[in-house]
């Protein structure tokens, strides 16, 4: 299978990965074949990218970071509390929301059991083939990436379920946001800007009383959009004032920010994605925390499309964990660009002289896949 844009795909193409709901359902499955109404309606549902079958990439098969039961019970679970958070009443001052502890809790062992199971696992984009309401797909993604990220830096199991459900919950307080002004899909006015910001306060209200919650993960709310540098909101703090586990959310909620679509911009690809983070290294992030996510970002994922310095052209066949941006390649054309008829693969990690140049017939950064 190989991973193409929704643009770029045919009708009489073939899905090679089912497409799911916001409720964790199967829209469409395995081998459904596209045409073009298909094609418009997953534009217009916001899905960017999707997975084809293809003879030449046969064997090609992405792995995912949870298991498709977690992912589907996750989806269900966030959508289930968030929706009851949306569709209430203005809560009255001092009231809490006692029920989102415990599922959410067991929603994060079923987590931490499906990356802890996985040998060098690394973040892979999650939010291809996904009609979603986009707080639900962040909240799963950002909570997956930065618990893999905890998993690496070697935090305890209970260290884990804390980190990870700050990052589910980081954006809790949107719940609280008019929906026109979430989804609005142009610049915000000064007002509605103050009111989105006013999304890291309310989360921390949200979750501070919550029964069974860590006071800490109500403080991964309130600090998530905190920079080091103080640039931050909502209250300006600095470098060690941050906890780290905010720290990491900030800076996995930033990327995945990139890389998901939204309704004022088409998502960007991880090379680029990581690139933009790499620009607030020290200021807005951590140093030592960029490498670690760089070197534990798929910054091209499998089966995706690549360029390389030669001219040739193929799709990423598999992952270096020690090289992410060097992955193995399966050549299909050329330096003219003719289909091979007998396609081979290179290791990029072993052919240093192999760059990667273009990215599904785009531009890729040569400085940042040399190893910024």
């Amino acid at each position: 299978m190989r991973l193409l844009s929704i643009v770029q795909c045919k009708p009489g193409m073939r899905l090679a990965k089912k497409i799911f709901s916001e409720e964790g359902i199967v829209l469409l499955g395995e081998r459904m074949e596209l045409t073009s109404r298909l094609i418009t309606r997953l534009a217009e549902c916001g899905v960017q990218y999707v997975y084809i079958e293809d003879s030449r990439t046969e064997g090609i098969d992405p792995p995912s970071l949870i298991s498709e039961d977690t992912f589907r019970v996750a989806l269900k679970e966030i959508r289930t509390n968030f929706r009851e958070l949306m569709e209430r009443p203005q809560k009255r001052k001092g009231a809490a929301y006692p029920y989102i502890a415990q599922p959410f809790k067991s929603m994060m062992n079923l987590i931490i059991d499906d990356l802890s199971n996985q040998d060098e696992a690394m973040i892979m984009l999650m939010n291809m083939g996904t009609v979603d309401h986009y707080l639900f797909q962040h909240s799963l993604n950002v909570c997956v990436y930065s618990t893999l990220l905890g998993l690496s830096n070697g935090y305890s199991r209970e260290e884990l379920t804390t980190l990870g459900l700050g990052a589910l919950l980081h954006d809790i307080g949107k719940t609280q946001i008019n929906v026109n002004v979430l989804k609005k899909p142009d610049q915000l006015t000064n007002e509605e800007l103050l009111l989105m910001k006013r999304h890291a306060q309310l989360g921390y209200e949200l979750l501070k009383d919550e029964p069974n919650m860590p006071l800490l993960v109500a403080h991964c709310a309130f600090q998530h959009h905190e920079r080091i540098d103080g640039s931050g909101y909502p209250r300006g703090i600095k470098g060690n004032e941050i906890h780290d586990y905010a720290k990491w959310i900030g800076l996995v909620d930033s990327y995945d920010a990139m890389t998901t679509n939204r309704v004022y911009r088409t998502p960007m690809l991880p090379h680029d994605a990581m690139e933009r983070l790499y620009a607030g290294s020290g200021s807005l992030y951590e140093q030592r925390m960029l490498q670690v996510f760089r070197d534990k970002v798929a910054i091209y994922p499998i089966g995706m499309t690549v360029s390389l310095q030669s001219g040739e052209c193929g799709v990423v066949v598999d992952l270096n964990s020690a090289y992410p941006h060097r992955p193995v390649v399966r050549i299909l054309s050329n330096e003219a660009g003719e289909e091979l008829k007998v396609p081979y693969e290179i290791d990029l990690s072993k052919q240093l002289t192999a760059m990667i140049v273009g990215v599904n017939n785009g531009a890729a950064d040569v400085q940042l896949v040399s190893g910024i």
